[in-house]
């Protein structure tokens, strides 16, 4: 059947090579990696065109408007967040109205924590319905003014964020 000293099966693996033992104190020698690119700054972010910055105001208010049907209002402020810090710095137009629908949504989100301890005495109710359904009006003018260019203020909004 063969030869008898043969071993079945798959060959055996190579030794394996050691690196000379060092000097008892020795520091170990390490070699530095070596990286094909240098590093590069990050680029500033383009300013957009005047009609890319109308459609982006109008996603802010838009996306903010969304929230605030499907969400009840609470989820309202995080997307107002996310697209005030994703295109605040591509254009003037663009901040405004990113900053409008976040202002419109932290003045919201306050009257909303407001109202849930005064739904105890029922008024809570009412502040908070109104709170929701300025919040929808509000997007909407938004909506409407960035589509036709104009800068707009939003009525009864303090300006948290600039």
């Amino acid at each position: 059947m063969g030869d008898p000293g043969r071993r079945l099966g798959p060959p055996a693996a190579p030794e394996p090579q050691y690196a000379p033992p060092q000097a008892v104190g020795a520091p170990p020698q390490y070699q530095q990696p070596q990286y094909q690119q240098p590093y590069a700054a990050p680029v500033a972010a383009a300013p957009m065109s005047p009609q890319d910055e109308k459609t982006w105001g109008m996603a802010a208010h838009g996306i903010a408007l969304a929230a605030t049907v499907f969400s009840g209002g609470f989820l309202s402020f995080v997307a107002a967040l996310v697209m005030y810090l994703i295109v605040k710095d591509r254009g003037p137009f663009v901040r405004a109205h990113t900053a409008n629908a976040l202002n419109v949504q932290i003045l919201v989100g306050i009257v909303f924590v407001v109202s849930i301890p005064l739904m105890f005495v029922l008024i809570g109710f009412f502040t908070f319905a109104a709170a929701w359904v300025f919040a929808v009006v509000v997007h909407i003018v938004g909506i409407i003014k960035a589509n036709n260019g104009e800068w707009w203020d939003p009525p009864m909004t303090p300006k948290f964020v600039r």
